[in-house]
């Protein structure tokens, strides 16, 4: 149900299980483990995440789960959280292109992703109230930071789902799109970054996670700036870049 395609510099992988909304059993969480693996040994320069069908991912497949001898624990820890350090720490930059449902490790995929953008009707919560479960993947730390405690424990109490363009106003993604729009929109920008200077978005990418793991302050974030900056002065998109600049024409980066 993983599909993975290379064009251009540009990995698209696909949840393909459209009849259950890209629900994900632990075979899949291994296969979708495998094709970040296959794209990152390919050398891809960006890499974009989407769901077939009506729906981004809804979670956890559990149509086959016996609640009584069920290990959620080992489903999580075991599966899902290894996978999104991966994808968070994908050395290219990552989109998600979101529709209909994003619950439960669905929402994970998308917090693990560098870009997410949604469509406007997307849905985007946490339904587990009606399951005695909880919200998890990542849902607390992401709606704590963003709507705060309240907010937060409003959606997890009442099992409300948030559209793709709340969620946007909200601060949880970057754009909300008409959904009609959401592949080609998404695939666009994707490409954009695949032909821009890779070598320094990693940096940034690298930058923007210990400022959000609060690994680093103004200060440290200064020091470690200057140093990324160093580093990229000697490679030859830094060269190239400026030489475009200079020579008033468009850059082309080769990610080196």
């Amino acid at each position: 149900m993983i599909q993975l395609s290379i064009t251009d510099g540009v990995a698209e992988i696909v949840l393909d299980a459209p009849k259950k909304l890209n629900s994900l059993d632990e075979q899949a969480l291994d296969d979708l483990d495998a094709a970040y693996q296959e794209a990152e040994k390919a050398g891809v320069r960006a890499l974009l995440l989407r769901g077939e069908g009506k729906g981004f991912c809804a979670g956890r497949d559990i149509s086959d789960v016996v609640p009584a001898t069920d290990d959620a624990l080992g489903y999580l820890q075991g599966k899902v959280t290894p996978l999104m350090r991966r994808m968070a720490e994908f050395p290219a930059p990552t989109f998600a292109a979101v529709q209909g449902a994003c619950l439960g490790v669905g929402l994970g995929l998308a917090i693990a992703t560098d870009v997410v953008y949604v469509a406007e009707n997307a849905k985007i919560g946490s339904p587990f109230a009606a399951l005695g479960a909880t919200l998890d993947s990542g849902g607390h730390a992401l709606f704590v930071e963003r709507l705060g405690a309240h907010r937060t424990l409003d959606l997890i109490y009442t099992a409300d789902l948030m559209s793709g363009a709340e969620a946007v106003t909200a601060g949880l993604f970057s754009r909300a799109v008409p959904a009609e729009e959401l592949l080609e929109f998404t695939r666009e920008k994707a490409a954009v970054a695949a032909a821009g200077a890779t070598l320094a978005f990693r940096e940034s990418k690298a930058l923007v996670a210990a400022v959000r793991d609060q690994r680093i302050g103004l200060w440290e974030s200064l020091n470690a700036e200057n140093h990324a900056q160093g580093r990229l002065c000697d490679s030859a998109d830094y060269t190239e870049g400026f030489a475009a600049f200079q020579e008033k024409r468009k850059p082309v980066f080769h990610g080196s």
